[in-house]
């Protein structure tokens, strides 16, 4: 049997606060998911996330509690670990779109988690 790898998890700005006041059922979806990633796998509740960033290969977990709905968003685009860029409560009550201010958030934090990557595993890959 092969042994899977668990890469590590690193939370960009806010993200781990942000996600620490999500109610207590929501952050327990949030975190199996986010361990499925760092094991290489995408969680049934995960979707791409195509227009922060080209090629970005981000995804969003989300979950539904008491008529409101909580999302994360990660990379695995870094062959060496994941990064959450954001953690929120969807505000928008008019479709599904993610909203421009949180698109921008998320944007902002995948420029830091390439200069992370670069800095301390050599390499933007």
């Amino acid at each position: 049997m092969k042994k899977v790898t668990e890469k590590p998890l690193y939370w960009i700005g806010s993200s781990l606060e942000d996600l620490k006041k999500f109610p207590e059922g929501v952050k327990d979806v949030m975190g199996y998911s986010l361990d499925v990633a760092q094991r290489g796998v995408k969680a049934d509740n995960a979707k791409p996330l195509a227009n922060v960033v080209k090629g970005g290969r981000i995804f969003e977990v989300y979950d539904d509690h008491k008529g409101d709905t909580y999302r994360a968003v990660y990379t695995v685009k870094f062959e060496k670990a994941v990064y959450v860029l954001h953690a929120f409560k969807k505000k928008s009550k008019s479709g599904i779109a993610t909203p421009k201010p949180d698109i921008d958030t998320m944007r902002a934090r995948y420029k830091k988690a390439e200069e992370h990557y670069a800095k301390n595993f050599g390499g933007k890959k």
